[in-house]
């Protein structure tokens, strides 16, 4: 049975785009799937009954939050036939300290158990995944590194999501995003 999502809490988390899933989940009448929230909430879905549930614009929003923040810049680039905005990254401290965590926390600080493992890294990996930037994560790691990284990393990702999602500590959801997107 596919996981669906229950809210618990719809108290405002200060985020805009986060409070207006919470708004969304909570005008449902019947539960979800997360497949089913993850399409809405990325504007896949064509369902025309649960067009009302999508968030607009979610790419542009995200991106203007981290222009907004310094993470991210905004040009115009030029592609033969029409001019496209793009967010190039401009903050690269940011960018490195991030791709660092990801790395110290599979070579360094490996668990080895993914219940023990921060929560954050966690589902930063999963997302890494599921937008197949895993391996520029670890690319700039020397050869013997990269292979362990990913070889962890694989076996990390590889887990039956039901079964870890069971174990609980507050990480259901994360598998239940990577069960989504393994199908």
């Amino acid at each position: 049975c596919p996981s669906q999502v229950l809210l618990k809490s719809d108290a405002p988390t200060g985020d805009v785009l986060l409070d207006e899933t919470l708004r969304h989940i909570k005008a449902t009448e019947t539960a979800e799937t997360v497949q089913t929230w993850i399409e809405l909430l990325t504007g896949e879905t064509w369902n025309p009954f649960k067009l009302q549930y999508q968030l607009r614009n979610v790419r542009e929003r995200l991106a203007k939050a981290l222009v907004e923040k310094g993470i991210l810049t905004t040009e115009k680039q030029n592609f033969l036939l029409f001019d496209m905005t793009t967010h190039p990254v401009s903050n690269a401290s940011e960018k490195q300290r991030l791709l660092k965590k990801l790395q110290e926390s599979v070579l360094e600080r490996w668990v080895n158990e993914p219940q023990r493992m921060e929560r954050r890294t966690l589902a930063l990996l999963v997302l890494a995944h599921a937008s197949d930037v895993l391996e520029n994560v670890f690319s700039s790691l020397a050869d013997d590194k990269y292979d362990v990284a990913m070889n962890r990393t694989k076996d990390l990702l590889d887990m039956d999501p039901e079964v870890e999602a069971a174990k609980g500590r507050g990480t259901e959801m994360i598998w239940a995003v990577l069960a989504a997107f393994n199908k």
